[in-house]
């Protein structure tokens, strides 16, 4: 990372918790997971702690992983997300993910693993080296959110912290595919998708619920952060 990317992204990450601060919402962040399940497990009860960043799953710590946090006023969880680093050397993650995609399941649902697939895309063959996995992204439906733009920003705001902090190879995560094609990527700043990545069936269902994969490369991180956050709050407000 270059000096020019720390500067930028020190700046970019300072304006966005500016503007949530604007809106009532103050920052936490930790690589405590022990921390951040108790936080879950208190203030976001309809959503348990994904597989991915459970503690007692996984050795976290602030070489591995950080979680994202935001409060309100009274004191009310309002935001959510987790990074966590891989370090795939010369392995591509769709080999990767072809033998643990089941890793990184939907929270909170009832699944059959079995019938449950992924269906790696070009830009998973391409994906190693120093790799960070994006989850647990929330904001709770409240109308001092919507309309704003600060979700997708709060997205960002992770990216330009993992950039800073890891300066990795590629970031990717997972998300549902009626949310992909809302456009829901293209607002938390992933410039690349596979489509058609997961398919996972709830058990005693014949539907599956689709995924894409959003992922980001060295480059474009470094030209995301680049941005004025503020024109995209304005502009996805609009």
């Amino acid at each position: 990372m270059t000096i020019h990317d720390t500067f930028a992204g020190a700046q970019f990450v300072t304006a966005i918790r500016d503007m949530a601060h604007e809106h009532g919402m103050t920052i936490e962040m930790g690589s405590d997971f022990d921390l951040y399940e108790r936080h879950i497990n208190a203030h976001r009860t309809h959503q348990p702690l994904g597989a991915p960043f459970d503690p007692k799953r996984h050795d976290l710590n602030e070489d591995t992983g950080f979680w994202i946090v935001g409060w309100n006023e009274k004191g009310e969880l309002v935001h959510t997300q987790a990074m966590r680093l891989f370090n795939l050397g010369g392995l591509a993650l769709s080999d990767y993910l072809d033998q643990r995609f089941v890793d990184f399941p939907p929270t909170g649902l009832d699944l059959d693993l079995e019938r449950s697939c992924y269906k790696p895309g070009p830009g998973a063959k391409r994906i190693s080296g120093k790799t960070v996995y994006h989850g647990e992204l929330w904001v709770k439906g409240d109308d001092r959110y919507r309309g704003t733009g600060l979700p997708g920003l709060l997205a960002r705001f992770a990216l330009a912290t993992c950039v800073l902090r890891w300066s990795p190879d590629y970031i990717f995560g997972f998300m549902p595919e009626r949310y992909a094609f809302r456009g829901l990527a293209e607002r938390e700043g992933y410039m690349h998708t596979d489509p058609g990545a997961l398919a996972w069936y709830p058990n005693g269902s014949n539907s599956a619920l689709k995924g894409f994969m959003t992922y980001m490369g060295r480059d474009d991180l470094s030209h995301l952060i680049t941005l004025c956050p503020r024109d995209f709050m304005l502009s996805q407000a609009a």
